[in-house]
């Protein structure tokens, strides 16, 4: 849907440590860096990225969405996320409010961004 995503955060060597480290379960890997802070995450053959850069400014809150293949994926970002530093905004599980197989987990960034890892496959 989109190509790329970018937006500021305030502590840069910590948000490009915590998006580093919990999206690395889904396959999302740093693919470029701008000097002196910014950074490209993407899967490395992906033509869709998340672009993240130094501010000052106070970003309003994101909700970004992360595609995982597997169920398997999502426990592993979330554990990983939580490891990284974020904060649980919702662990790993079913939403059958959103559909019957809506399986995803939530955790607050270090600017408080909703980040989610959600998987549409069926057990």
């Amino acid at each position: 849907m989109f190509d790329h995503v970018k937006f500021g955060v305030r502590d840069y060597p910590k948000s490009r440590a915590f998006f580093v480290r919990a999206l690395e379960p889904l396959g999302i890997t740093n693919v470029n860096e701008w000097p002196p802070d910014g950074v490209e995450l993407s899967h490395p053959d992906g033509n869709v990225s998340l672009c993240l850069f130094a501010t000052h400014e106070t970003p309003a809150h994101l909700h970004l969405a992360f595609v995982a293949e597997s169920r398997r994926q999502v426990d592993a970002f979330y554990r990983a996320a939580l490891a990284a530093g974020g904060t649980d905004n919702g662990p790993p599980g079913l939403r059958p409010q959103y559909h019957a197989n809506y399986y995803a987990a939530f955790v607050l960034d270090p600017d408080g961004h909703n980040i989610e890892a959600v998987c549409h496959e069926r057990a």
